[in-house]
C-alpha cells in the first residue's frame, strides 16, 4: 500500500513539477516581451501567445518596431535573470514575414560569458519574433537543483515510504487549513493604495476596472514607498534597494521614475508622492 502511495505521489509530483516549470517559463517569456515593448516606449501593443517547439520558445508581437541589439539584449538578459528563466540560453531575432534570422546571441556559455555580436547595428522597423532556446537541461529552473540531486531525492523517497506518508498527511492538513482561510488573507500579492489595487506579482495598478501596467523598476519603487507609506524614504535608500548601486545614471533618472509613477497615480487624488527636498520621497495616502 505504501509503495502504491509512493508511486502515485512520485508520478503526480513529476507531472506537477513539469507543468509548473512550463508555466513559470511562459510567464517569464511573456514578461520578456512586455519589457521589450516598454523599453521601446510601447505600453499598448500586445505580446501574442507564446509558441513552443521542443526547448525553443517563440515570442511573437502584433506590431512592428525597430531594434537596437544592445538595448534588447540587456533587457532580455535582465528579465531572464530576475525571473530565473535560465542561466544558459540562445536568443534569435526572426523576421516574422520571411522567417529569416536577422540577429542572434548567446548568454551563459561554457566560459560563463555572454556572446552579443554587432551591438551597434540597429535593425530596421519590421515585425519580429524573439526565439529563446533554453539550454539548462540538467538543472531545475525553479529550485536550482541538479539532475543528480533530483535522482538522489527520488531514491530517498523510495527508501523511506513512511516519511513520505507522513509528508502527505502533513500536506493534506496544510491544504485543509488554507482552504478554511478567507480569500483576502491568502492574496498576499495585492494591496490597496487609496482606491487603487496594487498587484506586485502582475506589476499592475487597477482602478474602476481599468488596469495600468508598471515596469519592474516602477513596481519595485512603488512597493518600497508603500512599505513606508506616509514616511519619508531617503534617496540613497531608494537607489540602493531599487537599483542596487548601478551608477550615477540612476541617480539622475530617479526623478523621472517618480514623475511616471505620479502620472499613473493621478487618477486618485488621495494618493500622492511628495518630494521631501534634500532628503527623498514620501508616499502620502489620505482617507
Amino acid at each position: 500500500m505504501l509503495f502504491l502511495v509512493w508511486f502515485l505521489f512520485s508520478t503526480a509530483f513529476c507531472v506537477a513539477q513539469n507543468a509548473l516549470t512550463e508555466e513559470h517559463r511562459e510567464v517569464a517569456l511573456r514578461m520578456i516581451g512586455h519589457e521589450v515593448l516598454l523599453s521601446l516606449g510601447d505600453s499598448t501593443s500586445r505580446v501574442l501567445p507564446i509558441e513552443k517547439t521542443e526547448n525553443r520558445y517563440k515570442i511573437p508581437f502584433e506590431t512592428e518596431f525597430a531594434i537596437n541589439p544592445e538595448e534588447m539584449a540587456a533587457t532580455i538578459t535582465r528579465v531572464a535573470g530576475e525571473t530565473k528563466l535560465a542561466e544558459h540560453f540562445i536568443v534569435l531575432i526572426e523576421d516574422a514575414q520571411s522567417e529569416d534570422i536577422v540577429y542572434s546571441y548567446e548568454v551563459g556559455n561554457v566560459r560563463d560569458t555572454s556572446i552579443v555580436p554587432c551591438k551597434a547595428r540597429d535593425l530596421p522597423e519590421a515585425r519580429y519574433n524573439i526565439l529563446v532556446t533554453i539550454l539548462d537541461q540538467n538543472e531545475s529552473v525553479l529550485t536550482g537543483t541538479s539532475a543528480a540531486d533530483t535522482a538522489a531525492g527520488q531514491k530517498n523517497l523510495f527508501r523511506w515510504p513512511i516519511a513520505l506518508l507522513a509528508f502527505l498527511l502533513f500536506a493534506g492538513g496544510t491544504v485543509f487549513m488554507l482552504r478554511r482561510k478567507p480569500q483576502h488573507e491568502m492574496d498576499l500579492n495585492t494591496v490597496t493604495i487609496g482606491d487603487f489595487k496594487f498587484d506586485s506579482r502582475k506589476m499592475e495598478l487597477s482602478l474602476n476596472g481599468k488596469t495600468i501596467e508598471l515596469t519592474s523598476k516602477e513596481c519595485a519603487l512603488l512597493q518600497l514607498l508603500y512599505d513606508s507609506a506616509n514616511n519619508t524614504v531617503e534617496r540613497d535608500t531608494i537607489l540602493r534597494m531599487v537599483w542596487d548601486d548601478e551608477g550615477d545614471y540612476v541617480g539622475r533618472t530617479l526623478d523621472v521614475f517618480i514623475s511616471k509613477l505620479r502620472k499613473k497615480l493621478e487618477a486618485d487624488s488621495k494618493v500622492k508622492i511628495a518630494n521631501i527636498r534634500g532628503i527623498g520621497y514620501k508616499l502620502i495616502v489620505s482617507n
